[in-house]
This record gives structure tokens, sequence and C-alpha cells, in this order.
């Protein structure tokens, strides 16, 4: 069973930084494409960034492109998701996300997520 752990989610004034992680097993993090989606009420669940093991290739949604940056610690088996130059529309529910399949950000492709991490962004 894959299990995802999301942490680092909180507030932060339109402007700011922060970081999300994600912890899992060494087996899914070396073999699994992983990836971060957010969520907004009200809003369909949107691809934000995703990643080949050992960062091969990255893929960024156009919204964050510049702005969000995915990484792997292969150290700690955990990927990140630098988050600056954080904006109001930011502000939403975010997954970790993990699958055996070609990278995308399609949310039906993958199977393995995390509870999610909310994070808020303040004008």
């Amino acid at each position: 069973q894959v299990r995802l752990v999301e942490s680092g989610g909180g507030s932060m004034q339109a402007g700011g930084s922060l970081r999300l992680s994600c912890t899992t097993s060494e087996y899914t993090y070396s073999t699994y494409c992983m990836g971060w989606f957010r969520q907004a009420p009200g809003k369909e669940r949107e691809g934000v960034a995703a990643s080949y093991p050992n960062s091969t290739s990255t893929y960024y949604s156009d919204s964050v492109k510049g702005r969000f940056t995915i990484s792997q610690d292969n150290a700690k088996n955990t990927l990140y998701l630098q988050m600056n130059s954080l904006k109001p529309e930011d502000t939403a529910t975010y997954f970790c996300t993990a699958d055996i399949v070609p990278c995308s950000l399609r949310p039906l492709e993958y199977t393995y997520w995390g509870r999610g991490i909310q994070v808020t962004v303040s004008s």
C-alpha cells in the first residue's frame, strides 16, 4: 500500500513563500511518478507539478510556472513543493499524489493520494 504524508502548509500573505513536503516509502519514491495537485472550494482538482523519480523530468501548470518548484530529497524519500510569490488564488487544499504511470497533471491518472494540506494566502 502506498502511503503519502504531507506537511508544511499554513497561512501566508501574498508575495510570501511556503514549502510543502510529502514523505513516502523508498520504493514509491524511487519508482513512481509523484506530483502535487490542489483543489479550491467549488473548483475541480488541478495539477500543479509532477516529477519522475530523481527529478529526471518535471512538469508544471502554467498558473505556477516560474513561481513553484518541485524537488526531491533522495535521502529522506521526500518530495517538496517550494511555493514562492504566493497569490490569493493559490489558496487551496494541496494533495501529494503518486502512481506508476507516465507523469502528467491529469488527476484521473493517479491512484494514490495523501490526505491533503491547507494553504491559505491572504491579500
